[in-house]
């Protein structure tokens, strides 16, 4: 379960970079940093067997996590402040009003989030360092570095992918080499492909945004803005209807993927948090109990 990734490939490419998958992918990132302290418990490898530089490794990994979650969760709070004036405006009877809140919302959603950014260059620094330390004479040290490695690659790519659809910028992409000798990189690599193949043709395609979601709301205020700017004939009225009901229907669909992925991004902010404090707790209890027991041998040997 740790690095199964085929059951996140899409049954079509529909489905790609819309707020349900983008849940499911989030959901699946938990299950795997949940699944590593399972191993660890499996293992029965005690923290004091870890080589000090490794640990390190693992906090500064999990501290950009943390901040990366932060950073989505920052951009979902923006993205539902932007339904505000698509809900007044759906409601407004006054064309000039009316106009004026389609045109906040416009400008609203197509600026950057800065923080966005913040959590691409944090990502750029992880896949520097996605090979974790190479561990000697522990055999169950190599398994659990093996399933940290596979658990890295794979949040990598989805954070990178989230990034790079709330930036709007194919850049943000990147293609992540994995070797055969990993026995889940075929369905990685499968899943991968088509995930940023489909994301940068959405991308060169010169749309407002490639998340489908918030392209449906876009098409939906595309259409109602210019007819409102420039005054509705009585005959055009029931279609003027249709078309804001359509809007309200985009926008409501919009707010609730948007509370679904931030219960996902919260989620796993938890399962990082729960695993940092673990391993603390694990090395408290650990010291105390080499305090006890002096001459204790480290068996887990980082190669440098």
């Amino acid at each position: 379960m740790i690095l199964q990734t085929n059951y996140l490939v899409p049954k079509s490419k529909d489905e790609i970079l819309t707020l349900s998958s983008m849940t499911l992918a989030m959901k699946s990132l938990c299950e795997s940093h949940n699944d590593i302290w399972t191993l660890m418990t499996a293992l029965e490898l005690p923290v004091s067997d870890w080589e000090g530089k490794w640990i390190d490794v693992y906090f500064d990994i999990s501290s950009k996590l943390l901040e990366i979650c932060n950073g989505f969760s920052s951009e979902l709070s923006r993205l539902n402040q932007g339904n505000l004036p698509l809900k007044y405006s759906a409601s407004s009877k006054q064309y000039l009003q009316a106009c004026s809140l389609l045109d906040d919302w416009r400008q609203h959603v197509s600026s950057r989030n800065p923080r966005i950014e913040k959590c691409s260059s944090m990502l750029d620094n992880l896949v520097g360092s996605l090979d974790l330390p190479k561990v000697k004479n522990s055999t169950k040290g190599k398994v659990l570095m093996q399933a940290m490695y596979g658990v890295k690659v794979k949040t990598v790519f989805i954070c990178r992918v989230f990034t790079a659809t709330f930036s709007g910028s194919s850049k943000k992409l990147s293609n992540l080499n994995v070797a055969d000798i990993h026995s889940w990189a075929p369905d990685f690599r499968r899943l991968q492909n088509l995930v940023n193949e489909e994301s940068r043709v959405r991308f060169s395609g010169g749309k407002f945004t490639v998340l489908n979601e918030l392209e449906a709301v876009d098409a939906s205020v595309k259409i109602l803005y210019p007819t409102i700017q420039a005054g509705v004939d009585t005959i055009e009225i029931e279609w003027l209807v249709k078309t804001v009901e359509e809007l309200h229907a985009g926008a409501e669909k919009l707010s609730q993927g948007n509370d679904l992925f931030a219960k996902g991004v919260d989620g796993f902010f938890e399962a990082v948090m729960t695993s940092r404090d673990t391993l603390l707790s694990s090395m408290r209890f650990d010291k105390t109990v080499n305090d006890h027991s002096p001459g204790r041998n480290r068996h887990m040997q980082v190669v440098h």
